[in-house]
């Protein structure tokens, strides 16, 4: 064995070692999906309180129907149940798994490492016990709001009893009580201030409007109101677009892939599915290139030599990126993906350079081609195939196996400087230097040893996989693998780009209206 393969052999294993690190670390982790439901759900209410005073009656009616469907209450209440059994569920796993671990008569070394994973685990059981507080605070507004004063009363004093067994005195406990106080009609001098710093949008408006009517206070009552209005009917606006337009690229996606089918089934050989369904590349190199590439350009630098280098810089310059803002949260995250793009890119280059010139259809940019009908063909299929493995994905995880780390910061994040360069990253650079490595290089390169379609199935799991987050990987491969058939029969890397630009946009724009929704 050479040394290089040596080298490539102890990368192998350290790269696997840390993937499979990342994933399990993930398991834990909440997915971003489970508040994107609550973030809409609490969009849905603000539109609820819409009165349209220049619409008639019916019109209302007929369009929060349309929009928002039937018992908008009744059904935020249901949801929000349902994600606080679902916390209280993945609160008793985190708390299992802190009592399995116990030092016990081990060696030194093994008691640290027991000791530091209980900390983790105690971190993430903190963290999931204060999501539920949150989550329980809302619901008890719910429960209020839909005539359930004692049960309200009770969820509330579920948050008071856990703080005060635990000496805890947090903002949410101190929310918790004064909304029982409000509810019996127990208002201190501090209640109105409590309110407007500790809730947002639609459970501050509810809050307000009780203190408003018990203290009788009309006018503040009347511009509360007026306020709402305003933010229910650009929630609505919202929520169409959120809804209205991925509704009809569904239904379009649906047509279209039923369409594709039935003309498979037809014209077989001559379908527009089977465009070079069975041409393989002209690889020039073997699989070692591959496994250079891979190993070597993507997983090592991206999560071995890329963290490492900005440890190195943030030591050096004395920085904590976890104290940044939402703006300079944004620049890091561009910085550190050009710095792992980049070495991903260089690797394909000096890899392959021994093989220039490459033969046809080696990482084809044709603008002149199909390319543009691809991608968007591509995205409307994508839609319907994507949701309904997701939704299966949500009963599999049950709102756990973590998310990308982009999204939450850009959900919570309404900078605009920061959501453009978010935009950069997610919507310009990673389709760019994604689509190079896995569609480019990696599923061509496979096509030497596999069918076109094992190929294009390989290098989606692995495109998923190198996401790291382990409730990612079924809906990330089942892109992966729509990627993959659009370039193979495009055989033009913009149709996959434009593709995933399009993917990224979507859920950017969908983060950004929903994130606002706590306004």
């Amino acid at each position: 064995m050479t040394i290089k393969r040596i080298i490539l052999s102890i990368l192998t294993v350290l790269t696997l070692g840390l993937v499979t690190l990342s994933l399990i670390d993930s398991w834990n982790e909440p997915q971003i999906q489970s508040r994107l439901e609550l973030y809409q759900t609490n969009l849905i209410l603000h539109a609820g309180e819409w009165k349209g005073e220049n619409f008639k009656s019916a019109d209302i009616a007929t369009l929060k129907e349309t929009v928002l469907g039937d018992e908008i209450f009744k059904n935020a209440l249901q949801q929000y149940k349902e994600a606080s059994e679902l916390g209280e569920k993945n609160l008793q796993k985190t708390r299992q798994e802190i009592d399995r671990l116990k030092p016990a008569s081990l060696d030194l070394i093994s008691q640290q490492n027991i000791v530091n994973e209980q900390k983790k685990l105690q971190s993430t059981f903190n963290q999931q016990q204060n999501f539920l507080d949150e989550i329980d605070l809302r619901l008890g507004i719910l429960q209020f709001k839909n005539d359930q004063k004692d049960q309200a009363i009770t969820t509330w004093q579920t948050i008071l009893k856990y703080a005060k067994n635990q000496n805890i005195e947090r903002p949410v406990v101190q929310t918790a009580r004064i909304l029982e106080n409000l509810v019996k009609s127990q208002i201190s001098s501090e209640t109105e201030t409590l309110i407007q710093q500790n809730l947002d949008g639609w459970f501050r408006y509810q809050a307000l409007t009780l203190l408003y009517q018990t203290t009788n206070d009309t006018s503040n009552l009347a511009l509360l109101q007026a306020k709402e209005e305003k933010i229910a009917e650009t929630a609505l606006i919202k929520l169409s677009i959120i809804g209205v337009i991925p509704t009809l690229g569904f239904i379009g996606g649906t047509i279209l892939l039923i369409g594709l089918l039935i003309q498979q089934l037809i014209k077989t050989k001559e379908s527009i599915l089977s465009t070079n369904s069975d041409i393989p590349w002209e690889t020039p190199w073997n699989w070692e290139i591959i496994w250079q590439v891979l190993i070597g350009g993507f997983f090592f630098i991206g999560q071995i030599a890329a963290p490492l280098i900005l440890q190195s810089i943030n030591a050096l310059l004395k920085i904590n990126p976890s104290s940044f803002d939402i703006r300079a949260k944004a620049i890091y995250i561009l910085f550190s993906y050009i710095l792992l793009a980049s070495g991903g890119i260089l690797a394909i280059y000096f890899s392959i350079k021994p093989f220039t010139p490459l033969p046809k259809d080696w990482f084809q940019l044709n603008l002149k081609g199909k390319w543009f009908l691809w991608g968007f063909g591509g995205y409307l299929v994508a839609l319907p195939l994507v949701v309904l493995v997701s939704l299966i994905n949500q009963k599999i995880w049950q709102g756990q196996g973590g998310s990308n780390p982009i999204l939450p910061i850009a959900l919570e994040g309404k900078d605009t400087l920061a959501l453009i360069i978010f935009f950069i990253t997610a919507s310009i650079g990673a389709p760019i230097f994604e689509e190079i490595m896995f569609r480019g290089f990696l599923l061509p390169s496979l096509t030497r040893y596999m069918p076109v379609s094992t190929a294009i199935i390989t290098s989606g799991v692995i495109f998923a996989v190198a996401h790291l987050n382990i409730s990612e990987v079924l809906p990330l491969a089942t892109l992966g693998i729509i990627l993959g058939f659009v370039y193979t029969r495009s055989r033009n890397l913009l149709s996959s780009i434009f593709l995933h630009s399009l993917w990224n946009s979507g859920t950017l724009l969908s983060l950004y209206l929903l994130g606002s929704s706590t306004n």
